[in-house]
């Protein structure tokens, strides 16, 4: 049994996943990959790349499994220490997959039709409406739960996935007893540039799979590439540099610098004012260039060291899995399941 002090000193645990959806974006660096790097400093972080997930849509085979090597060695570059969290992949862990079924018969069909996103990828995939695209709100339940997961971070469109699985929590707990922990949202201090929106529509948000390639930057762009992108933003035609809601073009150009060159909006404004709008596009394209090339430098190197990779992989698989069994082993012998180890 652990006493008093042992239980106040443990670390809270994190739960965050992404999808092995090709390179990531600037977004996903600003809204999520930097805090992760800070997050493994305070709390106990199991971080996944979900490519259980991803075969919701249609996926090439191949190109799933390079996107998921690729996207490991991205999270690495980007300063994920593997050494410091559990880094792994979703389908490595089968306890992922096993306690799904179990929230599944613990989940009611009225909540898992209320899920918005189904609705919308539904939409957006009509020619592949699968059972998988119903049912993934409770696979990420179960992602959150087998972890015994504290604190999940999240964005605006992710409350009512992490609101069905702190409900299922609660409903498995009175049914069964205690047995997980009922997870809440972790929202970081509000910060500039947490959300990056598109360059070409910078009233939504920035995104890989917009057909105009212009309007976002891959953390892998080459300098080009992302002048390029830049010198084509959408601004105004006021010619005033200033962050404001009526100038969304320039107040996200004003978010992606203070990112990049670690500075507040206010000392962005200040340091772009007396500049046009061309030169101010130049400026906020080479403060991402300089920031990313530590990262695209260490991931040309990581992509070639599959070896290190799988190693990675492996050590971060073995550490989830023994997180997972635990719970799990709850979990089965809770609901009535037989063990001959019993």
């Amino acid at each position: 049994m652990e006493n008093q002090t042992e239980i106040k000193e443990r670390k809270k645990i994190i739960f965050s996943g992404i999808q092995p959806s090709g390179a990531m974006t600037i977004g996903n660096y600003a809204g999520a990959l930097r805090n992760w790097v800070k997050l493994i400093e305070e709390y106990d972080c199991f971080y996944c790349v979900v490519d259980m997930h991803a075969i919701t849509v249609a996926q090439e085979p191949a190109i799933l499994r390079k996107n998921t090597f690729e996207a490991v060695a991205l999270l690495i570059a980007c300063g994920v220490d593997p050494e410091k969290c559990a880094l792994y992949i979703q389908s490595h862990v089968p306890a992922h997959a096993e306690l799904t079924w179990v929230l599944n018969c613990n989940t009611m069909f009225g909540e898992a039709r209320r899920m918005t996103q189904f609705k919308e990828k539904s939409s957006r995939h009509p020619e592949n409406v699968n059972v998988g695209l119903f049912d993934y709100p409770v696979l990420q339940a179960a992602d959150i739960l087998l972890y015994q997961t504290n604190l999940v971070p999240i964005g605006a469109d992710q409350k009512q996935h992490l609101e069905l699985s702190r409900d299922l929590a609660i409903r498995f707990n009175s049914r069964y007893g205690e047995t997980f922990a009922v997870p809440d949202a972790y929202i970081p201090l509000k910060e500039s540039g947490g959300r990056i929106m598109s360059l070409a529509e910078p009233e939504k948000k920035m995104s890989k799979s917009d057909a105009n390639e212009n309007a976002y930057i891959l953390l892998t762009d080459s300098p080009e590439v992302i002048v390029r992108k830049f010198k084509r933003a959408v601004t105004d035609s006021e010619a005033r540099i200033a962050f404001h809601k009526t100038k969304p073009g320039v107040s996200n150009l004003l978010s992606i610098y203070s990112v990049f060159a670690k500075v507040s909006i206010s000392e962005a404004e200040k340091q772009m004012q007396g500049l046009g709008y061309g030169d101010f596009k130049l400026r906020v394209a080479d403060a991402v260039i300089a920031a990313l090339k530590p990262i695209q430098d260490k991931y040309s190197r990581l992509v070639g060291d599959k070896e290190y990779i799988n190693k990675v992989l492996d050590e971060g698989a073995e550490k989830a899995r023994y997180a997972a069994r635990k719970t799990l082993s709850k979990v089965y012998r809770k609901i009535g399941f037989y063990s001959t180890k019993n």
